[in-house]
C-alpha cells in the first residue's frame, strides 16, 4: 500500500510539473512579413496556359493593394480540339483566329481568418478590375509567323477569385489561387470560330503564385 501512494504521489507531482511547464512556456512570437511583394503568376485556364507577373503592397494587417498584368490565350466555348496522331498535330475546325488576352487589372486582398489558423496558412478573397488588350492572330498561320498579321482590341475587365499563400518565410512567397475573369470588349466582337463573335466572355484561371517578399 505505501509503494502504491509513493507511486500515486510521484504520478501525480511529474502531471503538476508538466502542467506549470506547460503553462509557462512562452508563446510562440508572431510571423511579420514584409509589405511588399512581386512575383510570377503561372495560370491554368479552360483557354489553355498563361503567364504573368504581380506586385502587392500591405496597406493593413489584412487588407493588400496589389496590381496585376497576364497573357493567355482565351477561346470559345464552342471550339473543339482535335489531335492528329499521323502528324503529330491538333487542329480546330472552323477556327478563324487565335485570341490572347491581355488583362491589367487593380485590386485588393482580404485575409481571412488570422485570429483562427496560424501564419503557415494565410487565406484570402481578391478582386480586381482595369483595362484589357485582346490579341488576335491567324489560325491558318504557324503560330509564331502569324504575329506579323497581328490586330489589337481594347477590352476593360476584371476578376473575383479565392486562394491562401503557405509557409512562414518572410521572403518567398507561395500559394495558389482560383479566379474567375470576364471582359467585355469595345466595338465589333472577336470571330474566333467562323461566324461566332464574342463582345463578352469569361473564363476560369487556377493560377500558382511564387514570389518574393522585402
Amino acid at each position: 500500500m505505501k509503494v502504491f501512494t509513493a507511486v500515486a504521489l510521484l504520478l501525480f507531482s511529474s502531471f503538476l510539473t508538466a502542467q506549470q511547464i506547460g503553462q509557462f512556456a512562452p508563446d510562440k512570437a508572431p510571423v511579420s512579413f514584409p509589405s511588399n511583394s512581386w512575383g510570377a503568376d503561372i495560370m491554368f485556364g479552360e483557354g489553355g496556359f498563361g503567364l504573368g507577373t504581380f506586385y502587392r503592397k500591405a496597406i493593413t494587417k489584412n487588407i493588400t493593394g496589389l496590381v496585376d498584368l497576364s497573357i493567355s490565350e482565351t477561346k470559345d466555348e464552342r471550339e473543339i480540339e482535335y489531335y492528329d496522331p499521323y502528324y503529330g498535330t491538333s487542329y480546330s475546325p472552323f477556327k478563324v483566329n487565335r485570341s490572347l488576352l491581355v488583362p491589367l487589372n487593380f485590386g485588393a486582398q482580404l485575409r481571412l481568418f488570422d485570429e483562427v489558423l496560424s501564419e503557415n496558412l494565410r487565406p484570402y478573397l481578391m478582386a480586381g478590375a482595369g483595362p484589357a488588350f485582346i490579341v488576335t492572330t491567324p489560325y491558318e498561320e504557324e503560330f509564331f509567323s502569324a504575329f506579323k498579321y497581328a490586330k489589337m482590341r481594347y477590352a476593360v475587365g476584371g476578376y473575383v477569385g479565392f486562394g491562401a499563400y503557405f509557409g512562414e518565410s518572410t521572403s518567398n512567397l507561395v500559394g495558389i489561387n482560383v479566379r474567375y475573369y470576364y471582359t467585355h470588349l469595345f466595338g465589333g466582337g472577336i470571330e474566333n470560330l467562323v461566324g461566332q463573335f464574342r463582345n463578352n466572355f469569361g473564363q476560369f484561371y487556377l493560377s500558382l503564385n511564387v514570389g518574393v517578399m522585402y
